[in-house]
Order: structure tokens, then sequence, then C-alpha cells
């Protein structure tokens, strides 16, 4: 009987600790920084138990419930790749979006817009020719109207040249086309292609048949050929007002035209456009150098070999020279067709060496040597301008596209070339030893030239 009383002394013990562990579950039940969930969130249930007087909680999952993963954010799901392809892609639709309205909008007035940039290329060229007048002592108006009234002088005269010496020799010209056709009609009978008389009189008949067929709309292209004329008319008229007022007062247009540039970014638009300027002068200059020395040296070869109407064929060589690549290859081929139809073979022939060997001086010497770095376009790049100009604007396209690329390349460069130097700036410089070798080099700025 001694031991019973022992007994159930540590009978009670255990009892007392058991109360308290499951006390101290309580307690650590009730604390909500215990808890993973947020209590107060969760939905209160009636039939939990709780204190009477407190705010019903929900208990924490047992130790051996799996734990549940949170699901991941769907921006978070999609590759890397594909993120970056669908930001630049909706920024690419923008921008096409963009090029399309503006493409619309030029499309709409292409009449005012040839004008005025034909305008700019005159300009390009006479300016020069203003600043040294004033230099001398003259006045901006007078110096800008000696400039402008001797440069439309001298155009218009080389119009109404060669209009005049194609008039004068279309008499001699059609009858030596007649007798050109004639040899070549003897060369088709006495050629091993054995072509007979009555085939090449069906070719002549097809080809009168289709022009008495084709009468109307013969008819119908010399009248709108009459519309052509009374909007180049206008598009003249426009390019010599636009050229006054370029001349006179380029400066205060351009300052003007910053005001509409975004404040940011005016500072680099105004650096970019004096050194655009400077590409198309001389690009505009070195243009015109290189086709009088094209229509000189080709003129000649075709005077030499007795070719009818070699001053207009110059001339005409001289204005297709503004049309890189597919202006040469117009003119040469012109002048060979003419000799072939007055003089015969052999003089074609000889037209199309001189024509190959000036051309070929031109692209290798010439054209690296006058316009230099500054106008450097890769002749893909030549090619898919004058292309692309000659689909949307026609001629006019495809004289104004390789300028457009060269100073679009030289602003863009220039732009780059600012961002990188602003960029530089927010960034400490280096120091020590390697301060020299890990520094940018900067060219001196060379001077800047007036804007016109």
């Amino acid at each position: 009987m001694s031991k019973v009383p022992g007994w159930l002394a540590g009978w009670g013990d255990s009892l007392n600790r058991m109360s308290e562990r499951m006390g101290e579950r309580q307690e650590r039940s009730r604390d909500p920084a215990d808890l993973d969930v947020n209590v107060e969130k969760l939905p209160v249930d009636e039939d939990l138990p709780g204190p009477a007087d407190g705010p019903r909680s929900v208990p924490a999952p047992p130790p051996y419930a799996p734990a549940v993963q949170p699901r991941p954010d769907p921006v978070d799901a999609i590759p890397w790749g594909m993120r970056v392809a669908a930001e630049a892609g909706w920024r690419l639709l923008v921008l096409a979006g963009t090029l399309w309205v503006l493409m619309r909008v030029i499309s709409a007035v292409q009449l005012v817009v040839l004008a005025f940039v034909a305008a700019l290329l005159i300009t390009a060229l006479l300016q020069p020719t203003v600043a040294r007048l004033r230099r001398l002592g003259l006045p901006r108006g007078l110096a800008t109207a000696v400039t402008a009234v001797a440069g439309f002088v001298i155009m218009g005269l080389v119009g109404w040249f060669v209009v005049w010496q194609v008039l004068e020799n279309l008499g001699d010209l059609s009858d030596r086309v007649r007798d050109g056709i004639d040899e070549l009609k003897r060369w088709l009978l006495d050629s091993p292609f054995h072509v007979t008389e009555s085939q090449i009189n069906d070719i002549a008949a097809n080809l009168s048949d289709t022009i008495g067929t084709n009468t109307e709309e013969i008819t119908s292209a010399g009248l709108q050929g009459v519309t052509v004329m009374v909007e180049i008319l206008t598009g003249m008229l426009l390019a010599m007002f636009s050229t006054l007022f370029l001349l006179y007062d380029g400066k205060r247009i351009w300052n003007w035209s910053l005001k509409l540039v975004p404040a940011q970014a005016r500072a680099g638009v105004a650096g970019a456009g004096p050194r655009a300027w400077r590409t198309l002068t001389a690009y505009v200059r070195g243009t015109v150098v290189v086709a009088l020395i094209d229509a000189i040296f080709i003129g000649l070869g075709i005077y030499i070999l007795d070719v009818p109407m070699a001053v207009p064929l110059a001339v005409f060589i001289f204005l297709f020279a503004f049309i890189p690549l597919v202006g040469a290859v117009i003119s040469g081929a012109l002048a060979v067709v003419v000799a072939l139809v007055t003089q015969g073979v052999f003089s074609a022939l000889m037209v199309l060496i001189v024509v190959l060997a000036v051309q070929q001086i031109e692209g290798h010497v010439l054209q690296p040597f006058i316009l230099g770095r500054a106008v450097r376009v890769h002749p893909l790049a030549v090619v898919l301008a004058v292309a692309v100009g000659g689909m949307t604007a026609g001629i006019g396209g495809a004289v104004v596209a390789v300028p457009l690329v060269a100073v679009t390349n030289t602003v863009v460069g220039y732009l780059r070339a600012y961002s990188r130097g602003e960029a530089l700036k927010g960034t400490s410089p280096p120091h020590g030893a390697t301060a020299l070798g890990s520094s940018p080099a900067v060219p001196p700025e060379a001077p800047t030239r007036e804007v016109p």
C-alpha cells in the first residue's frame, strides 16, 4: 500500500505536463504570427471552436498536410524571347502605320513635295555663291537676287538650247533614221538569221495596224501629256519661289523649324541640321561636277564619231547623271541607239566603248575623289533607294532618293554619337593610369556652315 501514493503522484504529474503542453499548443494556434495565412482575411465559420468574446480563427493545417505552391504570374510563364518580340512587334506596327500615313499624305501633295525638294537641291547648289557675294560686301537681298536670276537664266538657256538643237536637227535625224532602218533591213536579209522580206513586211504592217487601232489611246496619252506639262510648269514656279525664300531667309526658317522639335531633342537636331546641309551641298556640287565631266567627254566622243545631235545628247547625259546608276545606263543607251540608226553598227560600237570608258572612270576615280566620304553610300543602298524612289514618285523620286539616303545616314550617325556623348556625361570619368586608355576619343568639332 505504500507504493500507491507514489504511483498516483507520478500519474498526476504526467497529467499536469500533458495539460501544459495542450495549453501551449492552443496558445500557438491562436497566435496569427505563427500561421502561414492571414487570419483576418479568411472567412469565419460559425461552427469552429473559439473564444466567445473574440474573433473566430482558422486553425493551422496539420504538419503532414502537403504545401500548396502559388500559381506563377502569366507574364513569367511567357519566354523572354517571345516577350521581347512582342514588345518590338507592336512598336514596329505603330512605326509602319505612321510611315504609311506619312506616305499617303506625301502622295496626296506629291507636286508640292517634289518642288520643295528640288528647291532644296538648287539652294544647295547656289547658296555658296550667295555667301561669297555677301563676303564681298553685297547686301543679302541683292546677293540673293543676283544669284537666283543668274542660276535660273543659265538653266533656262540650257533647256532652250536643247530644244533648239533637237528641232534644228529633227529633219536630218528623221532622214538618217529612215536610211538606218533601210540599212538594218538589208543587214537582216543578208544575215545568217534567215529573215525573209515578207517577215519584215509583216512586222511593219503589224506595227502600223497597232498604231492605227490605238489612236484613241495615243490621243488620251497626248492629253495626259498636256496635263503633265501644266503640272511641270506649276512645280517649276513653286521651286523658283521656294528657292528665292530659302536663299534669302533660310537661317530664320531653320530656327523656326527648331521650335517645332521637342525641347529634349532640340539640341541634337540643332547639331544634326548643319551637318545634313553640308552633306547635301557636297552631294549636289559633286554630282554637278561629275555630270559635267561625263557630258563633256562623252559629247566629244560622239562629235568625233560624227553622230548627229552630239550637243543635245551631251546635255541629256548631263541631266540623266543626277539619277545614280540608272541615269548613266539610259543616257548611254540613247547615244548608242542614235549612233546605230544614223551611222551604223561600227559607230554604235565605238560610242558604246566611249560611254563605258567614261563611266568606269567616273565610278572608280571621279566620284570617290570629288564626293569623298561625306556622302559615301553603299551601292546596294543606292540601287534600292533609286528603285523605291522611282516606284513611288517617278523620275523625281529617283533623283531625290540618293541625296535623301545620304542626308539620313549623316543625321542618324550624328544623333547616335550625340546620344552616346550625352550618356557618357552622366557617368564618372575614369581615374588613374587607365584614364587615357579607357576614355573615348572625341574628334574635334568641324566649323559649322550657315544653314540656308
